[in-house]
């Protein structure tokens, strides 16, 4: 008995607790952020680190995974998940040098039928305009033809 508590006050100083570990949808969270806003679907949080701190964090922690792409936009910087992770997104914000606003979001369909539509629609715009294109220059190309048999039967 004595034995087994020994191991387990080692295993307990020796290896973080699972349930201690700061996270959200299994990505990281920034300890020393204050949580605005928590849903089963979104994490807000603002922290006393500049953007760019936030950033490395972000890529240091997210350094091992695959599908992961870092957009650099004017007013904030956003990691997207394009795998099966449980999470979409996490954006942070370019606010005040020392508050940075972080914000994760889960996965939901909402956003994938959305692009999967906007890819449908796309697919048969693009098939419409080269109808269109092909049929102008058919009628165009037709003309110049009779009028070229038209030339060529006056003067024989």
């Amino acid at each position: 008995m004595k034995n087994s508590v020994l191991f387990v006050v080692i295993l307990i100083l020796v290896f973080p607790l699972y349930s201690i570990a700061e996270g959200f949808l299994n990505v990281p969270v920034i300890k020393e952020g204050t949580t605005i806003k928590k849903t089963d679907s979104r994490l807000e949080s603002t922290v006393n680190l500049s953007h760019d701190e936030a950033v490395t964090f972000y890529r240091d922690a997210l350094e091992d995974y695959k599908d992961i792409k870092f957009r650099e936009w004017k007013d904030a910087t956003y990691i997207e998940d394009d795998g099966s992770r449980p999470w979409h997104s996490i954006t942070i914000s370019k606010g005040t040098k020392k508050q940075t606003t972080v914000i994760i979001v889960k996965d939901n369909w909402t956003w994938i039928i959305t692009t999967l539509v906007l890819r449908y629609i796309g697919v048969f715009v693009v098939l419409t305009v080269l109808f269109l294109g092909m049929s102008i220059s058919g009628k165009i190309v037709s003309g110049l033809v009779k009028r070229a048999e038209k030339r060529n039967a006056v003067s024989t």
